[in-house]
């Protein structure tokens, strides 16, 4: 075991791990769907067959994608920890954090603009106030300006220690979102716990999902490249999300399909609660198992998804923009479609995604 003080010995993959592109594109991918409906047309038009299974189903993406987050982060960056390339590293990460917070704040106008004064606008980018489709992008940015400076003390942190920080981050954000008064500054509150009246990813309720991707991203660099090594590692992850899920279902009893449209509405959501945890963590974790245990071949067949996982950032960039500044505000179509027709459009969306994605990777190719 390693001590405190003591540097974990990480290998260094040579390739880059296609399974990860493939989860996080899922993620991508849902949440363009669950966005294309809720940006078009309002959950409030959504009939019941639409939020149960297909919304249902979109409450993955938001979990993997934070958990997806912090897998990139330890497969890419752990083992260059205190190394001599590592302040390198690190200056990379704050720089991509600055780039997330840039286009943060691009995209809430983007959002905005349909639908709220310009003094509204101004309040969002001031942090008077907060967004909704774009928010992830705010978390990642804070995220990605304060992590590379805790990635050394996570490292030399023993692996009793790094197993039950998850667990004890959670309890923590709990008990601070609900006995803290954060110095009456509810917007301080909402971005590091979540508050009920702000729609935000909090640093510490969000945290958890954070450190279990950097678990996961140390198993892969030990395990993945040993096919019984990485069998077991899908078998720990895949049990760990149907246990999940089971618990989910457990505490739902008798009204387990109320508890189903409960978590399709959201309900649970911000602040994270149990229910909606248990059900977004347990269907992410048996995402990513099914990812690593498709590995290159899934990617193949599913390329699109795999695609759109490869730049994350300009496929957000992308989505949001074609939703909010072409639909919504150069074409009025809010509330013009119905549910299959929005449906149809968000699995449009995807692929043109995709699509894009693929399109400027060529450019560039062809312009180098």
């Amino acid at each position: 075991m390693i001590g405190l003080g003591q540097r974990p010995q990480l290998p260094s993959l040579s390739h880059r791990v296609a399974a990860i592109d493939l989860a996080r594109g899922i993620a991508i991918a849902l949440m363009i769907l669950s966005h294309t409906v809720s940006g078009l047309l309002g959950i409030r038009l959504v009939p019941d067959w639409g939020m149960v299974p297909i919304h249902l189903t979109t409450k993955f993406s938001s979990s993997l994608f934070i958990m997806v987050f912090g897998i990139a982060l330890a497969v890419a960056f752990l083992p260059k920890v205190e190394t001599p390339d590592w302040p390198h590293r690190r200056r990379k990460l704050m720089l991509r954090g600055l780039e997330v917070l840039f286009w943060y704040k691009a995209l809430t106008i983007v959002e905005m603009l349909p639908m709220f004064t310009p003094q509204d606008i101004l309040d969002a980018l001031l942090y008077q106030r907060f967004a909704i489709w774009v928010e992830i992008l705010g978390f990642y940015a804070l995220a990605l300006l304060w992590l590379p400076w805790a990635l050394p003390l996570w490292c030399r942190m023993p692996l009793w220690s790094r197993l039950l920080a998850p667990v004890a981050v959670g309890v923590i954000s709990v008990m601070l979102e609900r006995h803290f008064h954060f110095w009456d500054n509810v917007i301080l509150k909402a971005l590091l716990v979540e508050d009920a009246d702000h729609y935000t990813w909090g640093q510490l309720a969000r945290l958890p999902l954070v450190m279990s991707g950097l678990l996961i991203g140390e198993a892969i660099l030990r395990w993945y490249g040993e096919p019984a090594s990485r069998r077991r590692l899908v078998a720990w992850l895949a049990g760990f999300g149907a246990l999940f899920l089971a618990g989910f279902a457990v505490l739902s009893l008798p009204e387990w399909y109320a508890a189903l449209q409960a978590v399709a509405w959201n309900d649970g959501k911000h602040p994270p609660a149990l229910l909606f945890m248990l059900f977004s963590t347990g269907g992410a974790l048996v995402i990513m198992a099914l990812c690593l245990l498709g590995g290159s071949r899934a990617a193949r067949w599913l390329k699109p998804l795999s695609v759109i996982g490869s730049d994350a950032l300009r496929a957000f960039i992308f989505h949001i923009v074609v939703i909010f500044l072409i639909f919504r505000l150069l074409l009025g179509a809010w509330q013009v479609y119905s549910y299959p027709q929005v449906l149809a459009l968000g699995l449009g969306l995807i692929l043109l995604t995709a699509v894009w994605i693929a399109l400027i990777r060529r450019f560039r190719e062809l312009s180098r």
